[in-house]
This record gives C-alpha cells, structure tokens and sequence, in this order.
C-alpha cells in the first residue's frame, strides 16, 4: 500500500509539475511553426490547447485513482495503461502551449483534486460503474475534441494535428471500456457530469 501511495503521488508531482515525457512523437511536427499565426489566433489556440491540457490533467488522476480503487489486476493493468497513453497527450499539449507563448491552467492542482476524488468515488461504486465512467468520460472529451477542431484557426496546423489524434485515442479508449463490459451511467449521471465539464472548460479557457 505504501508503494501505491508513493507511486501515485509521484504521478501526481509529474502531472502537475510539468514533468510529463511522451513516449511517442508529437503530431505537431514537423509543422510546429507559429510564426504565421496572427496575434488573435495565438491567443485563441493557446485557450484551447489550455482546455485540453486541463482535460489530460484530469485524465490522468481518474486513471490512478480508478486503478487504485480496483482489486482486478486485469483491469488495473488496463486503466494504467491507458492512462500510460494520456501522458502523450499530456506532454504534447502542454509542448503547444509553450511554442503558442501560453501558459497551463493556474488551477491545475484543483481539477487534479477533483478529479481523483471521483475517480476513487467511481472505482468504489464497484468494477463495471468504473468503467461505465471511462466509457462516458471519454465519449463527453472525444465530442469535446471535436468541437475544437471546428473551432481552432485553420492555419494552425499544428494544435490541430494534435487534437485530431487525441480525438482518435479517446474514441478508442471509450470503445475499449465498453468491450471490457462497462454499465450504462444513469442520465441524471451522466447529466451531472457534463455540467462540471462546462464549469471546468470555461475556467480553463481564461485561467
């Protein structure tokens, strides 16, 4: 228990502190240019590649937590892998923010917080409600990556090839807990959840 504990404070020192490292290339390159991105358009790819590295922060503490909360090892391994991949998304978000002269969310211990203490609330309702909150949480991210890549300026290749592959692994990480044998969240669940998702994203936007 000891070393649980001290591996998922490590992770959460890693997450918050910057020190995150991709295990696969980023999508931006080899287009990672800003320097024909206009002022305004700057500042509108940083709001929301911010969003998103919010999103990968809270990624990764309902990842641990939810394979803390687990007594499967089968579905430990699973969920830690998958957040193994939410650390690419990660760092490369992060890595955009800072060609974009933008900056992380200044709350990111807060959403971290919350978002662990939810993640443990999941993983104790019992194996297959955890999942079925993967399920939903990745479905309500991959409709909110969308939403982005309408709404990124069009010259920025780069954050736009990010989010792209982003959207494509939270598809896929969606379909995998539903295969895995996920319930169905209650509606006023799954309700709830996109209401702290609205609060979440629009404080990231500007803070």
């Amino acid at each position: 228990m000891l070393d649980t504990l001290l591996i998922n404070a490590d992770q959460a020192l890693r997450t918050l502190s910057g020190g995150a490292r991709a295990s696969r290339a980023s999508p931006a390159q080899p287009e990672g240019d800003t320097a024909a991105l206009s002022a305004p358009a700057k500042r509108l790819s940083g709001a929301l590649m911010r969003v998103n590295h919010v999103g990968e922060v809270c990624a990764q503490a309902l990842y641990q937590s939810q394979a803390l909360g687990t007594h499967d090892p089968v579905l430990r391994q699973a969920l830690q892998q998958a957040a193994d991949e939410e650390i690419d998304h990660l760092a490369w978000t992060a890595e955009r923010l800072k060609a974009l002269n933008s900056h992380t969310s200044w709350l990111n211990p807060l959403w971290y917080a919350g978002a662990f203490s939810l993640g443990l609330l999941a993983g104790r309702a019992g194996d297959r409600w955890s999942l079925g909150f993967v399920a939903e949480t990745e479905r309500q991210v991959a409709r909110h990556l969308a939403s982005h890549l309408a709404q990124l300026p069009s010259e920025d290749h780069a954050s736009r090839a990010i989010v792209a592959q982003m959207h494509t692994d939270e598809v896929r990480h969606a379909e995998q807990a539903e295969a895995a044998g996920a319930h169905r969240l209650p509606a006023p669940v799954r309700g709830l959840m996109r209401v702290a998702a609205k609060v979440m994203t629009t404080t990231a936007h500007y803070i």
